[in-house]
């Protein structure tokens, strides 16, 4: 895939599974880059890594989660950025995360957002490209 990707939690919690066919397609994407391999929200942090840390801190799940967030620029939620989440929210009525998680995308000027997420990022956001793991080449 060319051009910036900004990644969804769940996509990367499929990619540290590596039983997971949806997994391996997106961590193609990783394998593809010598620098960051995307961008996301630094909410990737607690929505990826809190409940594997909760249940075995010394799993395999959270070195490998820890790997793949560590090759992400992880951006901040600073006021502008928060403010369109807050429009996002409104208008596509996503929970207060999901919205943080696209704004960090469309502000950090990222070509597709990738989510497995079909319930709450439909294609029918114009702001940027939604794409699920399944159209992943």
């Amino acid at each position: 895939m060319s051009g910036l990707v900004a990644f969804d939690a769940d996509v990367l919690i499929y990619t540290a599974d590596a039983a997971n066919p949806l997994g391996t397609k997106i961590a193609a994407l990783f394998d593809e880059s010598d620098g960051p391999a995307g961008i996301g929200s630094v909410l990737l942090l607690t929505e990826v890594l809190a409940k594997p840390l909760r249940t075995d801190p010394h799993a395999e799940e959270v070195t490998a989660l820890a790997s793949l967030l560590s090759r992400l620029d992880l951006r901040a939620l600073d006021e502008p950025t928060a403010r369109l989440a807050l429009t996002f929210a409104v208008a596509y009525r996503l929970r207060v995360a999901d919205a943080a998680h696209l704004a960090t995308a469309v502000a950090a000027g990222a070509d597709v957002f990738l989510t497995n997420n079909r319930k709450d990022f439909s294609r029918d956001i114009s702001e940027i490209d939604v794409v699920y793991p399944d159209d992943l080449v």
